[in-house]
């Protein structure tokens, strides 16, 4: 977890392949690590001072990438491994592709939950 939270980007999203800084931002794994860092901090597995900044900026990030329509943009499509850099940054990106809006709708319950 510390690690992820060294790899978000300042507007609190995660990119395509986490450690290249000219990777996109991608909102499907945002959304997962999102979930992970609220859980984490709901159930004192991680530091609430420490990651729930970082939990509340990829929440904004997410909500920020919302269509008016409720889906959510810059999803990367599911893939299968490759040793090919390009191959990942190549992938299409699609908007309300069920692989993105699932960690934005258990990020949302988790932030709702007790």
């Amino acid at each position: 977890m510390a690690t992820l939270l060294e790899l978000q980007t300042p507007e609190g999203l995660w990119r395509q392949l986490l450690d290249q800084p000219d990777a996109w931002p991608e909102s499907s794994c945002t959304g997962m690590f999102a979930y992970a860092f609220v859980t984490g901090v709901k159930r004192g597995w991680l530091d609430a001072a420490t990651y729930g900044p970082a939990a509340r900026r990829a929440w904004l990030a997410l909500v920020a990438h919302l269509e008016p329509t409720g889906d959510i943009r810059e999803v990367c499509v599911g893939t299968g491994t490759k040793d090919d850099r390009q191959h990942y940054l190549d992938r299409p990106r699609r908007t309300g592709d069920f692989h993105g809006q699932a960690p934005l709708l258990w990020t949302a319950t988790a932030l709702l939950a007790p």
